[in-house]
């Protein structure tokens, strides 16, 4: 499975993107999908999760209320809308297809990662 990210871009604080994750060489229908994101100097960190039949949702709590996960598994894709963006939201973002939950807590155990998609909001 080849996941490919898109959608990053620079916008202005309160700003809104789309962030798209579209899978290829084998659906991703039974897996979890989820959004980290990486800043300068700072670990990985969980943003969001949605369940592989897309029946629950999973945050971090510093998004909490702007960002939303979804997933269409007809197009082997799944996307973050983000809204209301703040500079603290600057980072890479990575795409990810999982089968255990516990994933979004350890970050262990990712079955496949995208190749990340750049956010950055200014001031």
């Amino acid at each position: 499975v080849q996941l490919q990210a898109s959608g990053g871009g620079l916008v202005q604080t309160g700003g809104s993107l789309r962030l798209s994750c579209a899978a290829s060489g084998r659906a991703i229908t039974y897996y979890h999908a989820g959004w980290f994101r990486q800043a300068p100097g700072k670990e990985r960190e969980f943003v969001a999760a949605i369940t592989w039949g897309g029946g629950s949702t999973s945050y971090a709590d510093s998004v909490k209320g702007r960002f939303t996960i979804s997933r269409d598994n007809a197009r082997n894709t799944f996307y973050l809308q983000l809204n209301n963006l703040k500079p603290e939201d600057t980072a890479e973002y990575y795409c990810a297809a999982f089968r255990m939950w516990e994933v979004i807590n350890t970050l262990h155990g990712v079955d496949y990662w995208g190749k990340g998609t750049q956010v950055t909001v200014s001031s």
